[in-house]
């Protein structure tokens, strides 16, 4: 028998937030912390692994209340080897590939600022993530002009396409 939930990502207005799964919590979640601090100057986190064994959520970051928002959704998604990161002042584009490129991380389901929802299945073992809802359903083309105001945007922040 599963069970499938879904589970609502608390966070303030603004924040990011990346969920991922990987292997040895008791030495990942420091080393990821380590490895935000050092990717973007001014980064504020909190940072949260649930643990198989012993079945607990391991946390840490620089910035309490992200520490205890992470912690509060990593125990409420409930699957083992789940971390959630909740950040200020960088985006997911800024630590993805420092996150990704981790030798204990197996995976990141999503990486937005947009509210956020994860399905969990649960059986007789325990919990899993089956996938990330990350904001509202796309429900129409852009405009030309919407397309002229994306890139003047993108290049306002330093990124350019053409």
């Amino acid at each position: 028998m599963v069970k499938i939930e879904v589970v609502d990502i608390e966070k303030p207005e603004g924040v990011e937030c990346i969920i991922g799964q990987g292997n040895f919590s008791i030495f990942t979640i420091d080393d990821l912390a380590r490895a935000l601090l050092t990717t973007v100057p001014g980064i504020k986190f909190g940072i949260a692994m649930n643990e198989a064994k012993p079945q607990l959520t391991r946390y840490t970051g620089n910035d309490k209340e992200l520490e205890e928002l992470a912690a509060k959704n990593a125990v409420k998604i409930g699957a083992g080897h789940v971390f959630v990161i909740l950040m200020r002042n960088a985006f997911p584009i800024n630590v993805l590939n420092t996150v990704k490129n981790h030798p204990a991380v197996a995976m990141v389901y999503g990486a937005s600022e947009n509210p956020m929802q994860v399905i969990v299945a649960e059986t007789e073992l325990g919990r899993s993530v089956l996938g990330i809802v990350d904001g509202k359903a796309a429900n129409k083309i852009e405009t030309e002009e919407q397309k002229k105001e994306r890139r003047e945007l993108v290049e306002k922040i330093g990124y350019t396409i053409d």
